[in-house]
């Protein structure tokens, strides 16, 4: 870089990890891995022709070269605090990702969608198909969520939990640095001709990609068949399990390709938070910038009159997106803090004031005071209020059993010589990991009226359900017409009580009573 000529020994040394274009740097490639080397001098004729420098714009995508085409970027690693705790929680993400499967809670994974069943386990809270429509809340809170933290703390999701950031910048990007080395040997080795270390490095790194994606993916499969099913399917033939089988294999192409080559086109191409950004946040929310005040002009060391930046082009060589975060808050900018580590340690090297570039609010850049409550944090609030109290609520209301009771099909009812009859069919789902009892009762019953099934406890096993016919008469001399009544579930315990109104359909009872007298019948 340009100030690498003028800058003092110090900051060169900074500079030179980040993979600048310094002819020493390549002295040291040997030292990085043990896989065969690169040559250090390219041939011309047989490399890549490099395409001129490329310089972010505000004016266009950085990813995209003058004629079209993809510029492919090589971010440098940087080192600071913002770095050690976004890779630690990024870990902690990861590790919580793959443990959830493993730790058992009331005899199933903590989180278990058996789709097949029809049953979704979250940490011993069991919600049956019936009860799906609860995830409704549970999703709108987690977006006001989102809303809310984004008005407050700008893109932090995309920066620190995001699920394509965590996994591409602590697995993908970990095992591309461990393979191909620094930023500047990445580069080189894009140049360089295809050769055998060249070429064992593309192989291995991409079959480590390959064999992350296939583990990603199988992970991903046992919270919906559990791990013991995946690793029963995994010892017997593709074709036994076929839908599975080619499911795997497609999520898991879908995960190489965009690790491995998308990456971060996804978050400016596909991913729409970046552009919801401006209706969510304001000039008070906490971002990621450049304080132009105490930077400007920028200058290299020793230039008079120059402003703190020492034009040293640090913040964008670790930036993943490649932006240059001096031009302004940006569309493409995930809020990962890499340029505030890698100014913070030019910063120190060259004996200057950190926080050059930090988080601050756009208002607080321009030297005003940032306010935290504010109408757009109060509405936000407020709707997170409500959303999470409505959905306390109506996961309250979930009871441990499911119970349903239909009209038997064909005539709605049945009349004979002695009564009017309407069948049942009631349905009993018990959601709890263990057998229960349930007892059925009728509330709202009539003279002459009586009951056939259902007379005693019944006993359900564990999430499962058991329908049972229901028979209801009523002597004709009794009836007088249409009723409704109550039937009722209750537990062994009787900690809930489950009731549906049904309805006993019959003729006209002025009907029956001419039908008796014409057959001389007194009742």
């Amino acid at each position: 870089m340009g100030c690498r000529a003028a800058s003092g020994r110090a900051l060169q040394t900074v500079l030179r990890r980040d993979g600048s274009t310094s002819s020493t740097r390549s002295t040291t490639m040997s030292t990085e891995s043990p896989i065969p080397s690169l040559p250090t001098k390219i041939d011309p004729a047989r490399s890549k022709v490099p395409k001129p420098r490329h310089v972010p714009s505000v004016d266009s995508v950085t990813t995209i070269n003058a004629d079209g085409s993809r510029y492919f970027l090589h971010p440098a690693d940087a080192h600071g605090w913002f770095t050690r705790w976004r890779r630690h929680s990024g870990l902690a993400l990861i590790a919580f990702y793959l443990l959830l499967p493993w730790i058992n809670v009331g005899g199933y994974p903590a989180v278990f969608l058996d789709v097949a069943e029809r049953r979704f386990h979250f940490f011993g809270f069991t919600l049956a198909a019936q009860d799906v429509w609860l995830l409704f809340f549970g999703v709108s809170g987690l977006g006001f969520a989102l809303f809310f933290l984004t008005a407050l703390f700008g893109r932090l999701w995309c920066g620190w939990a995001c699920p394509h950031t965590v996994y591409l910048d602590h697995v993908y990007r970990r095992i591309e640095r461990m393979i191909d080395g620094d930023a500047l040997q990445r580069r080189q080795l894009d140049l360089a001709p295809m050769g055998a270390g060249k070429l064992f490095r593309r192989v291995l790194k991409h079959g480590l990609y390959i064999l992350a994606s296939l583990f990603i993916t199988h992970l991903f499969l046992s919270y919906f068949v559990s791990l013991p099913e995946v690793w029963h399917m995994m010892g017997e033939a593709p074709g036994e399990h076929r839908g599975m089988f080619l499911f795997v294999f497609i999520a898991a192409g879908i995960l190489y390709f965009n690790f491995a080559w998308f990456r971060e086109q996804l978050c400016i191409v596909l991913c729409p938070y970046g552009r919801l950004q401006s209706a969510l946040t304001d000039d008070h929310s906490l971002v990621i910038g450049y304080d132009a005040k105490r930077g400007e002009p920028k200058g290299r060391l020793g230039t008079p009159d120059a402003g703190a930046c020492v034009a040293c082009n640090r913040c964008v060589q670790v930036c993943p997106t490649g932006i240059d975060i001096r031009h302004g808050l940006q569309m493409e900018c995930v809020g990962c803090a890499a340029c505030i580590d890698a100014c913070d340690e030019v910063m120190a090297k060259v004996n200057r004031p950190k926080g050059l570039i930090r988080y601050d609010s756009l208002v607080g850049f321009a030297g005003g005071k940032t306010h935290w409550l504010r109408p757009r944090t109060i509405v936000y609030g407020i709707l997170l209020l409500v959303g999470v109290g409505v959905a306390t609520f109506a996961f309250s209301t979930v009871k441990p059993a499911g119970f349903t009771v239909m009209r038997m099909s064909s005539a709605a009812y049945f009349v004979t010589a002695d009564d009017v009859r309407n069948q049942f069919m009631v349905r009993l789902l018990n959601k709890r990991n263990e057998p229960a009892v349930f007892t059925v009762s009728l509330d709202g019953l009539r003279a002459g009226f009586s009951q056939d099934g259902l007379t005693s406890a019944v006993t359900v096993a564990a999430l499962a359900e058991q329908v049972s016919p229901l028979v209801l008469h009523v002597d004709r001399k009794h009836y007088t017409g249409p009723f409704k009544l109550k039937i009722s579930v209750q537990d062994q315990s009787r900690t809930f009580t489950l009731t549906r109104q049904v309805e006993f359909l019959g003729p006209d009872a002025r009907l029956l009573l001419e039908e008796d007298h014409d057959k001389g019948i007194k009742r």
